[in-house]
């Protein structure tokens, strides 16, 4: 009987999304109805592009090159089992989880051999999927998994200055913060100290390796990279943000310390006429562009901003967080477009990412202007979806320099399953639902 009131209420918000993708006044007043059956109907088309392995299933990232199949939570499989657990949590329909572990076993399989460790690149996101699915399931297989990750982690750190790292790059998507609030989510997750401590020395290594400028530090992508992006992604905002998680961790005054003279290095270089904040894309090259989403955007360093909040307990720095919104809002998107901000409605540089960024904020202020911007946002992705008897996808250039590249990806940051996990999200705000997963690099509750 559950599937077949399933199944009917599928077929009902199917209906509705199909108008909804005709008409935009529709998405905004039946929100409760179209986000969950866009989110389910993007499952559809993620699920029809699924090779079946000996080990389980596996995702390849274009549909159209079977060769695109990776172990990236960026843009390969982890990012799709994690979409399936949130979808199974607000649904219930067991297919989702039963996909979401057969890519889960087959990530098992590939673990041992991943030559990459960072948490959006490598083993570090294997490990963070494989312990959702085992916080899903409870099979023990799971969590020996996500254990797995970490043994390989501290197999494959390298003494460097006064602490460890994983090759020269520091940032979030590869490098030593991202790898390292994984270790913090595992040290919690396993009730492993030792994995909380590995994060410790890989935040020593960070501190040491931040330039003195403007009063604060800055940290590159890496000490061989030339060029600067201070940003969430690959810079400074985010290799704060992981300090001051460490420092909340451990009570170690360092890594505080630094992770607030990252922001005052941050704030010396923003753009704030008009009590804004924007900080350019980089360095020396890029101080003209300006990014809007999570990764060289606001609504990533913003992150940071609401984390030093919550870690100092000063609520001066909800002000920054507000100027970062102001700086979006004010943009003129989605209608029009800024050199920052083009054909791409994902959750790395695009419309989901933003849209999470408001939800967010209406979380922790109740603002229905920033709810009422999520919306907006959410509507105009919709209609830009493509819609057939496979599902809904999005074709979109993941490059801003190669505007004329257009791919419907599968994967997480860049592709449908990171864009039907914020309709998840939207959905979840919309009926008092609590979200599934939660990602170690998001201060939001």
């Amino acid at each position: 009987m559950i599937l077949m009131h399933a199944a009917r209420r599928h077929a009902t918000l199917a209906a509705v999304l199909t108008l909804a993708l005709s008409s935009p006044t529709a998405v905004r007043t039946s929100p409760e109805l179209t986000y969950r059956a866009a989110a389910e109907d993007a499952a559809r088309w993620i699920r029809n592009s699924a090779i079946r392995t000996p080990q389980g299933l596996a995702w390849p990232a274009d549909p159209q090159d079977p060769k695109t199949v990776s172990s990236a939570l960026y843009s390969g499989s982890p990012g799709v089992v994690l979409f399936l657990l949130e979808l199974h949590h607000a649904t219930r329909n067991a297919e989702y989880l039963a996909d979401a572990k057969a890519g889960a076993d087959e990530l098992l399989a590939r673990l041992p051999d991943e030559k990459q460790t960072g948490l959006y690149t490598g083993v570090a996101g294997i490990g963070f999927t494989l312990g959702e699915v085992y916080r899903a399931t409870n099979e023990a297989k799971y969590r020996d998994g996500a254990a797995a990750a970490v043994r390989i982690l501290k197999g494959r750190a390298t003494a460097a200055g006064n602490g460890v790292q994983w090759g020269e790059v520091t940032d979030i998507i590869g490098g030593g913060a991202g790898t390292g609030l994984f270790l913090l989510h595992a040290g919690r997750l396993l009730e492993d100290a030792d994995a909380i401590a590995l994060a410790a020395r890989a935040a020593d290594r960070l501190v040491e390796l931040g330039l003195p400028e403007h009063g604060g530090l800055k940290w590159h992508m890496a000490p061989s990279f030339a060029r600067l992006m201070p940003n969430f992604s690959h810079g400074t905002a985010g290799i704060a943000f992981f300090l001051a998680r460490a420092y909340d961790e451990t009570k170690q005054q360092t890594y505080l310390d630094a992770a607030l003279a990252g922001a005052r290095y941050l704030q010396a270089i923003a753009k704030t006429d008009g009590d804004i904040c924007l900080i350019s894309h980089n360095q020396p090259d890029g101080l003209d562009l300006y990014y809007l989403g999570w990764c060289h955007g606001p609504a990533g360093t913003a992150r940071l901003w609401h984390q030093l909040a919550r870690s100092t307990g000063d609520a001066s720095w909800h002000a920054w967080v507000d100027r970062s919104a102001r700086a979006v809002l004010q943009s003129g998107i989605p209608k029009t477009l800024t050199p920052g901000f083009w054909n791409n409605v994902s959750q790395c540089c695009g419309s989901a990412g933003v849209g999470q960024f408001f939800l967010d904020l209406h979380r922790t202020r109740a603002s229905p202007a920033y709810l009422a911007f999520a919306k907006k946002m959410t509507a105009d992705l919709l209609t830009r979806g493509t819609r057939d008897d496979k599902g809904l996808r999005w074709i979109q250039a993941e490059h801003r320099v190669r505007p004329t590249q257009l791919v419907a990806q599968t994967g997480y940051m860049q592709g449908a399953a990171g864009i039907g996990t914020w309709l998840l999200r939207l959905d979840a705000a919309e009926h008092g639902r609590q979200n599934f997963v939660r990602f170690p690099d998001t201060p939001f509750d």
